[in-house]
């Protein structure tokens, strides 16, 4: 099996009145998440990406509803149980955002060697069931990236 290459999107599917679906990793569970998942080569482009892993993950067609690409990626340390899959020595991955909008909850067909389960959950419950911390922000972005505000701007203790 070749390696990973450690490129990935995320995207968060969710309705227009911020409902999430998570779904239960096979090889995890108890780890929920939203879809991710690694480009098949170098050159795929990141949307093609996002489209493929909704479609094997979920058995929803991203071209029939609304994809987005958030223009934000994020570069983080691979979980040490999961970096057998990459090239010996690879420890960092670049992670691509994108949002996946719904008309509302509609069942999904999961890929049974990667989730056990699905959930439609309100976006703050969904953000607290993430294992990880990356798909937590995405997620508790929805509010502001749905509603079309501008980015919400934290201050610090010395503001």
């Amino acid at each position: 099996m070749p390696y990973k290459i450690p490129q990935s999107v995320l995207v968060v599917i969710h309705t227009p009145d911020l409902q999430v679906l998570l779904l239960e990793r096979a090889d995890r569970p108890g780890y929920w998440q939203s879809v991710t998942g690694s480009l098949d080569t170098p050159d795929e482009p990141l949307a093609a990406t996002a489209a493929r892993e909704v479609a094997e993950e979920t058995g929803l067609i991203a071209a029939e509803h609304q994809l987005e690409d958030w223009h934000h990626t994020l570069d983080y340390e691979i979980f040490p149980q999961w970096r057998h899959r990459y090239a010996p020595g690879v420890t960092r991955n670049t992670e691509h955002w994108f949002g996946l909008r719904v008309a509302r909850p509609v069942p999904v067909t999961l890929a049974p060697r990667e989730h056990l389960r699905w959930q439609w959950l309100p976006w703050r419950e969904a953000a607290a069931l993430c294992f990880s911390s990356s798909n937590a922000q995405a997620v508790l972005q929805l509010d502001w990236r749905v509603q079309g505000q501008a980015r919400p701007v934290s201050c610090g203790a010395d503001s």
